[in-house]
Formats: C-alpha cells, sequence, structure tokens
C-alpha cells in the first residue's frame, strides 16, 4: 500500500515539476496578473493532487489541468469585474467624477488581449503562447475543434484591428506580432508539490488525497 501511495506521489511530483510553469504562464497571460497567476496555477494542481487517481488514469491530463486553470481565470476576472463596477458606483454615487484611463489608439499585444471576451482570449493564449495545436486547445477547454478555429479566428481579426488600426486585421505581420509578443511571460516564482500542499489546506491523508 506505501509503494502504491509512494508511486503515485512520484508521479504527482513530476507531473508538478514538468508543468508548473507553463500553467502559471498560462494564468498570467489570461489575468495580467503575475501573483495571481502562481495562485492559480497552484491551486489548479492542487485540485488534481485531489483526485489524482482520476487524473492520472485519464487520457489527457495535461489537458485536464490546462481547463482548469482556464476556468480558475474566468472565474477570477469575474470577480475582479464585479468589484470593479462596485468602486465605480461607489464614486459615482459621491457626485465624483471617476474617468477611466484613455485607451491609445494603438495598444500593446497583453493589454489588447485582455479586451477580448474570455473565449477568444483563452484560444488565442493556447494556440499562439502555448502554440498547441487546435485538437489540444479543444481538449483542454472541452469544445469541438471547429469552436477553437472560429474562435481564434475572430479574436486574431479583433486583435489586428486594436494592434494596427487600417491594416488587414488577418495579415500575416499582425499574427507574427501577437505569437511574438505572447512567447514571453513572467517566470512563476520557484514551487514544488509540497510547497503548494503546505501554502493551502492541503489532505491530510492519502485517502483524503486521492478524492
Amino acid at each position: 500500500m506505501d509503494s502504491v501511495a509512494d508511486d503515485a506521489t512520484a508521479e504527482f511530483q513530476e507531473f508538478f515539476e514538468r508543468h508548473y510553469a507553463e500553467l502559471s504562464r498560462l494564468a498570467y497571460l489570461l489575468t495580467g496578473d503575475a501573483s495571481t497567476a502562481d495562485d492559480l496555477a497552484a491551486d489548479a494542481l492542487l485540485a488534481m493532487w485531489r483526485r489524482w487517481d482520476r487524473v492520472r488514469a485519464a487520457d489527457h491530463p495535461v489537458a485536464y489541468a490546462r481547463g482548469v486553470v482556464a476556468n480558475l481565470a474566468r472565474s477570477q476576472i469575474r470577480s475582479a469585474v464585479r468589484e470593479r463596477r462596485r468602486v465605480t458606483l461607489f464614486w459615482s454615487q459621491r457626485g465624483e467624477r471617476f474617468d477611466g484611463p484613455d485607451v491609445p489608439a494603438v495598444l500593446d499585444v497583453q493589454a489588447a488581449l485582455r479586451r477580448l471576451p474570455f473565449r477568444k482570449r483563452v484560444c488565442v493564449v493556447l494556440r499562439h503562447a502555448l502554440d498547441l495545436s487546435e485538437r489540444d486547445t479543444a481538449l483542454a477547454l472541452g469544445v469541438s475543434v471547429g469552436t477553437v478555429k472560429s474562435q481564434t479566428s475572430r479574436a486574431m481579426a479583433e486583435l489586428g484591428r486594436l494592434l494596427a488600426p487600417g491594416q488587414d486585421p488577418a495579415g500575416e505581420q499582425v499574427q507574427a506580432r501577437v505569437a511574438s509578443d505572447l512567447t514571453g511571460g513572467p517566470g512563476p516564482r520557484v514551487a514544488s508539490a509540497r510547497t503548494v500542499a503546505s501554502d493551502r489546506t492541503a489532505p491530510s491523508g492519502r485517502a483524503e488525497g486521492r478524492g
């Protein structure tokens, strides 16, 4: 029994070390916040640890992890939007002027990316930042390949209009700029599977951890 538990723990440790940086980068490109990205990646991996028996038996555990990060990022973004609305309402009720920042005519790629609807944003990030195939992107999001194609195409067109007004939004230069600018990203904090478990409410026993 102990050897089985040790094998599962070792497998998870290897999975964590192999994919944590990618998941943190995915979360960053979706949220635009480096510290939040680290937390979301760690939360996603903790959720996987609690279901590790099922996850490790799945055909595409990495796709599952990407999907969990995307869902957590979407929830975090919605929460942040609600908070900004509350702040705006508070100041408007005080009768004080509350002006948002001016939107420049030409935005940088990450700022433009955050103006896209979430589904389009995540398709662009998975396809052009993480360089996933349409099939792998579809697996991560739980949608069809056709949906990935259409959402990515529309998203790139919208980014083109934001980044290069007056130019062909589907032009190769725009697509190359998006892909190039999204290949960077913040370095994730140094972490391990053990630090994730200790930083949060981790399962206290193997049976609980396996959910």
